[in-house]
């Protein structure tokens, strides 16, 4: 777990014991909040301003169930001010004015400054923005904005420059774990109605992907669906009905977890789009993290496929940053297409052994002195010393290519890219061949 937390906070009389799991476990105070450990931590920033009772304005970034809106209560509370909430999907400058209005005559009747919750306020046009900085900048309102966009793409400057803007992160497995064990037994939770087998908890943590709110509805939807069932205990079949999402069985070691990411890799390399495209979605539906199936993705590209079709590495990556760009649920789209194009791609495993035989060769010492003509000549004495001299420059060849020495003494003639003659790399072998015929003919 990465903050300090109170595993068993006080229960708060003035939160409705119907409303959702999730609002009911919110934090009341710092010391209650899970994860930030950066933002909260001693002396981190967040904890000093709010300690300080410091007029603020803040933009909080991050992932949706990483506390935004919790550490916009949790201000409120902790520094006794007057707490209005705004939606970016619902107000306009109207409202806007409005909450300035009262939060003036707030300040001036009661001596009591207003924090402004507003959510999601990329959704704000430019005028929307612009409406808050008169009130920003007199500090009549502390501004805590709450964004999953990049705020310096998606808030204006002025706002910005009269704002701290704090980076929130995903919560680790261990906090998505305190946040559950919590919910279990906290009198503002289920307390102690129902428990978790080892298997349900797991789901969970995956499922929730590091959002808080994830885990704490699925818990809620499990526990009804468990007491539904006249059982105080909630095990991973009745998890899976609960949440409609069905789980790859992993064991506590990983194991499953490895087997079904081995799957996708190896029915990609053996170009079984149906199976890779079957494997790929047991992980989303896992609540697998999107950027490691990205990432396998983009290995997968260069290690199977490599020349044989070089756009393949292009539609990884492209596919990462769309997941990066767009989040889930959307972002199995782009790993789908990624999926579907490398699994029906030639195969080429050329530059995996190219550069698998050439770090050994390094690794046994084969190297020596680079060729003369290739050492750099750009500082004060290389020329005395020969550097470059004997360079001769491609360009300055009709064909763009001329016999020289480019590798150590100890490597002339070595071949370690070898070509395939499937997809593109059929024609890359027949140009390599005449290349390597060129480059090493004596001069």
């Amino acid at each position: 777990m990465s903050t300090l937390f109170d595993p068993e906070p006080t229960a708060d009389p003035g939160v409705d014991p119907g409303a959702p799991l999730a609002v009911r476990m919110r934090p009341r105070a710092l010391d209650e909040v899970v994860g930030q450990q950066h933002l909260l931590g001693p002396r981190a920033p967040l904890r000093r301003l709010v300690e300080g009772d410091e007029p603020m304005s803040l933009v909080l970034y991050g992932p949706p169930g990483t506390g935004k809106t919790t550490l916009a209560h949790v201000i409120s509370l902790a520094t006794k001010r007057k707490f209005v909430q705004l939606s970016a999907l619902d107000a306009g400058v109207k409202e806007v004015r409005a909450v300035i209005a009262g939060a003036k005559s707030e300040l001036v009747h009661g001596n009591r400054r207003t924090v402004l919750f507003i959510d999601e306020v990329h959704r704000f046009s430019k005028t929307q923005q612009d409406s808050l900085l008169s009130a920003v900048e007199d500090r009549v309102v502390s501004l805590v904005a709450a964004t999953t966009e990049n705020p310096f793409f998606s808030v204006v400057s002025p706002l910005l420059s009269r704002s701290l803007v704090l980076a929130l992160q995903s919560l680790s497995d261990g906090d998505v774990r305190a946040v559950l064990h919590r919910a279990l037994t906290s009198e503002r939770g289920l307390a102690g109605a129902v428990t978790l087998t080892e298997e349900a908890e797991e789901h969970l943590v995956r499922v929730a992907g590091g959002d808080a709110r994830k885990a704490l509805t699925a818990l809620e939807s499990g526990a009804g669906a468990a007491a539904a069932a006249g059982t105080g205990t909630l095990d991973l079949a009745t998890l899976e009905t609960a949440v409609a999402q069905a789980a790859v069985r992993y064991d506590r070691a990983g194991d499953q977890h490895y087997d079904v990411a081995s799957a996708l890799i190896k029915s990609i390399r053996g170009s079984d789009v149906d199976a890779a495209l079957h494997y790929l979605a047991r992980m989303v539906e896992a609540g697998e993290d999107p950027r490691f199936i990205a990432r396998r993705l983009v290995i997968s590209a260069s290690e199977d496929i490599g020349m044989a079709d070089p756009t393949a590495l292009q539609v990884a990556v492209a596919a990462a940053d769309a997941v990066a760009f767009i989040g889930m649920p959307e972002g199995h789209f782009a790993l789908a297409q990624a999926t579907a194009h490398l699994a029906t791609a030639p195969k080429s495993n050329a530059l995996t052994v190219a550069i698998s035989e050439s770090v050994a060769d390094v690794r046994a010492g084969l190297g020596g002195p680079v060729p003369p003509g290739l050492r750099d000549a750009h500082y004060a004495g290389a020329g005395k010393l020969g550097h470059g001299a004997s360079y001769a420059y491609p360009h300055d060849h009709p064909d763009g290519v001329l016999a020289q020495q480019y590798p150590p003494d100890a490597l002339v003639g070595r071949d370690y890219y070898r070509p395939t003659g499937r997809g593109a790399e059929a024609a890359i072998g027949a140009r390599l061949g005449k290349l390597r015929a060129i480059v090493r003919r004596r001069r």
